[in-house]
């Protein structure tokens, strides 16, 4: 049944592409959007202001959009308040990293519990760099830590789980801009329409609704990510400071177009999208990376490099299923190879972390560790020999 009240949506996490991109969507669409989020200032500041601005720049120039209509929502100290407002939520979206999607389940798994069987199925889509994130907050929602297993049976009536790929680049903030985010024209928010068999698709304004999201989520993560990653992590070694900075060298970007390339004939080849296609997708990809409007410091495009290496990411998940159809991977073993450079980087607890298993443990420890590959894979020796060279330097 559906509610006659105005349609709300719960968002985790208020950080740029919360505020820029994701609630930017909802509000156009018509939605009360309430923030959930664990830093009090960035809370407080929103439920003081009561709009801001998201600044969209492009070759032809810049377009405002004024964001009203929300609230915020501390997770952490107001638990039971944010649980009641996801028990009467239409949409349950986030966009705080897949590493903290485990802390936020408890409190969506009270929400769900509590819905009134009357409502229609909360839509639940993570907004993440990662694929399955939905999948993989329904199974921390419904493991039995969070979810009483009897009440797993009719879940269907309370959430729908909706897997998704968003691509939209936020460069870092001006200091000053408060709660108003800047970030580029382009967007893409693709969501698989399967899960919503017996319920209608939420109308959310700009979502491209897909029977099969795989060939997306991919097409995205390894070739927007893969190849702004691999233009950080090169331009890190180069002493470059920003994307923009490194692409202007013809060494780097001959890697950037390498390692696409790569990626390139795993995408064509395995969900069978036309090559000519995808070459015009790479090209305004590396075009959109090299945008000088969007100067991005090549220390904060390459943060996090062990969830970069990891086995699903854009370097070794692309080069593991290269390496076992017998194909070329060395351009993004290169990339790979400078993500296991960034060591020891200012503000990024990852890279501390990274030096540490790289100075403690034997390469082939830190390829089963870091990277997730088994030593029966064929990509396993070709990393090894990579994480043998990087020692070596060190």
């Amino acid at each position: 049944m559906e509610r006659n009240a105005p349609k709300k949506a719960v968002h985790f996490g208020a950080g740029n592409i919360g505020r820029g991109f994701v609630a930017c969507f909802l509000h156009n669409s018509g939605y009360e959007v309430i923030f959930a989020d664990v830093n009090d200032e960035v809370v407080n500041r929103l439920n003081e202001q009561k709009s801001y601005k998201v600044i969209e720049v492009g070759a032809d120039g810049t377009t405002d959009n004024t964001i009203t209509n929300y609230r915020a929502i501390n997770s952490r100290t107001h638990e039971a308040e944010l649980a009641a407002e996801i028990a009467t939520a239409d949409v349950v979206t986030c966009s705080v990293g897949p590493n903290i999607l485990k802390f936020i389940a408890p409190v969506i798994a009270k929400g769900l519990d509590a819905r009134s069987p009357d409502l229609t199925p909360a839509a639940v889509i993570a907004c993440e760099n990662a694929i399955g994130a939905t999948d993989t907050l329904a199974e921390f929602i419904k493991s039995p830590q969070n979810t009483n297993p009897d009440r797993l049976e009719d879940y269907e009536k309370r959430a729908t789980f909706a897997n998704s790929a968003i691509d939209r680049i936020v460069p870092a903030q001006d200091p000053d801009a408060g709660l108003d985010v800047k970030l580029e024209k382009f967007y893409e928010w693709v969501v698989e329409k399967t899960p919503f068999k017996d319920v209608k698709t939420p109308p959310i304004e700009g979502i491209m609704w897909v029977e099969n999201l795989q060939p997306f989520i991919e097409r995205k993560l390894y070739t927007v990510n893969t190849g702004h990653a691999t233009a950080a992590y090169h331009g890190y070694i180069r002493r470059k400071s920003t994307v923009y900075d490194a692409l202007q060298d013809k060494e780097i970007q001959r890697e950037v177009k390498n390692a696409l390339t790569e990626t390139a004939n795993l995408i064509t080849e395995k969900h069978g999208i036309d090559p000519e296609e995808q070459k015009k997708y790479v090209d305004k990809i590396v075009r959109r990376i090299s945008n000088p409007h969007l100067e991005d410091a090549v220390e904060r495009v390459g943060r996090a490099p062990l969830r970069k290496l990891s086995r699903k990411e854009r370097f070794i998940g692309p080069a593991a299923e290269l390496a076992e159809r017998g194909q070329d991977c060395s351009a993004l073993l290169d990339g790979a190879e400078m993500a296991f450079r960034f060591q020891n980087v200012e503000g990024d607890d990852e890279s501390y972390e990274l030096a540490k298993i790289m100075h403690e443990k034997k390469p082939e420890q830190v390829v089963q560790q870091v990277c997730g590959l088994e030593p029966n894979e064929k990509l396993f020796p070709q990393v090894v020999e990579v994480v043998k060279r990087v020692q070596a330097d060190a």
